[in-house]
């Protein structure tokens, strides 16, 4: 186990000197203006018959705020691709919305509409206002909104994953990202309209998300937001545990002073609590794919994505003086370069790990520099001081 401070130091570093530097290089395609979704472990890209909508947002959200941050400056080549986005992905079909995915040649690809990638549209123009403070990106994001409105909404509440709809059950997760996305709106432009939107997904989720028994919360649904398997049996994704935990307490920081604060905040930590109970191995910490709402183990296989959400968790609970073992950072915090990130990369990473171990992908996604830059960028934010006084407050 290595000193936090060291930890911090060890994250900035590869950051700045291999991760960003390898995905805004070999990672962007300059001939399209467009981020390769996929590379070698040798930093190769691997051609894909399209780019999906959600990659291409995801990487200009991450290089706009590593700019703000001060830690890599693509900032240009981020808002030229997201120009470009802008003209080949916005209703380019002639249609209402966002298409899926671009097909080689820059022509539609996959016209489905799909509400996760919305969602992160809107979270790459809101992080695109803030660097550059150009008024169109708002527009544009609030004229989205109201699109997905138009194209998704569904009756007993909440919204349809796609249209058109492949099948008839209703996913948490695009939810939570259009979550992420109207909290990020709404602080970088302080209109209501958005957090109006984010209040009625934190209704959403307390209402038919969480399970009442276990107070986990669950992955899938049926049309009328009923758990699709019988009690005990639904899939539970601890990744997402900790990320709903995570926009729980944003909500609440964003939106300080509404009277159900103080219970959201209990349900923030329920997840927690819950999540690093029965969603991590108790030798390592790490982060299980999957279990049930019983806290039964369905998945032991672990990706990149759920290690640095818990990590980013474990971030803001120490900022915010809440109970938190630090040696749970710390471990993450390690073991993340010695599993997903070892050196032979040069700032890449293995996505996925069997539970023996093994690789189970032999390619770098771009889509998991996403999470692994909200994760450092909590780091960064976490004094010593502040670590060291959450470990000060723990119980014998």
């Amino acid at each position: 186990m290595i000193d936090f401070g060291l930890c911090k130091t060890l994250w900035q570093d590869w950051l700045k000197e291999s991760a960003l530097p390898l995905w805004s290089q070999c990672g962007f395609d300059r001939s399209r203006t467009l981020y390769h979704e996929r590379l070698t472990f040798e930093g190769t890209p691997v051609l894909l018959p399209e780019l999906r909508l959600m990659v291409q947002a995801r990487q200009v959200a991450t290089y706009c705020r590593a700019a703000l941050d001060g830690v890599h400056d693509a900032a240009e080549q981020a808002i030229d691709c997201l120009e470009e986005i802008g003209r080949r992905y916005h209703g380019s079909d002639g249609e209402k919305g966002w298409i899926f995915s671009l097909a080689p040649d820059g022509r539609p690809g996959n016209r489905t509409r799909d509400l996760y990638a919305h969602a992160f549209i809107l979270f790459g123009y809101a992080w695109a206002y803030r660097l550059t403070g150009n008024g169109t990106y708002l527009a544009t994001a609030r004229q989205t909104v109201l699109e997905i409105d138009l194209i998704f909404k569904a009756e007993n509440g909440g919204y349809r994953d796609a249209m058109p709809t492949p099948d008839m059950i209703r996913r948490q997760n695009p939810h939570m990202h259009l979550l992420e996305a109207y909290l990020a709106l709404f602080e970088v432009s302080s209109d209501s309209f958005y957090l109006d939107y984010a209040q009625q997904i934190v209704a959403l989720a307390l209402k038919h998300f969480i399970d009442p028994g276990s107070g986990m919360l669950l992955e899938y649904f049926d049309s009328k937001w009923i758990p699709l398997q019988p009690a005990g049996q639904n899939r539970v994704e601890p990744g997402h545990l900790f990320e709903w935990s995570w926009l729980f307490t944003e909500y609440c920081t964003l939106a300080s002073g509404e009277s159900h604060e103080d219970a959201l905040l209990r349900v923030a930590d329920g997840l927690f609590q819950t999540g690093s109970r029965h969603g991590t191995a108790p030798d390592t910490a790490d982060v299980y794919d999957a279990i049930t709402e019983s806290g039964t183990q369905l998945e032991l296989s672990t990706r990149i994505w759920p290690q640095t959400e818990f990590m980013r968790l474990l971030c803001q609970r120490l900022k915010n003086g809440l109970p938190c073992d630090r040696t749970l950072l710390s471990m993450q915090a390690t073991r993340f370069f010695t599993l997903y990130a070892p050196a032979r990369l040069h700032g890449g990473w293995v996505d996925r790990l069997t539970p023996d171990g093994r690789t189970f992908v032999d390619y770098m996604p771009a889509s998991s520099l996403y999470h692994i830059y909200g994760a450092a960028r909590e780091i960064a934010r976490v004094s010593v001081t502040q670590e060291q006084t959450a470990v000060s407050a723990q119980p014998n």
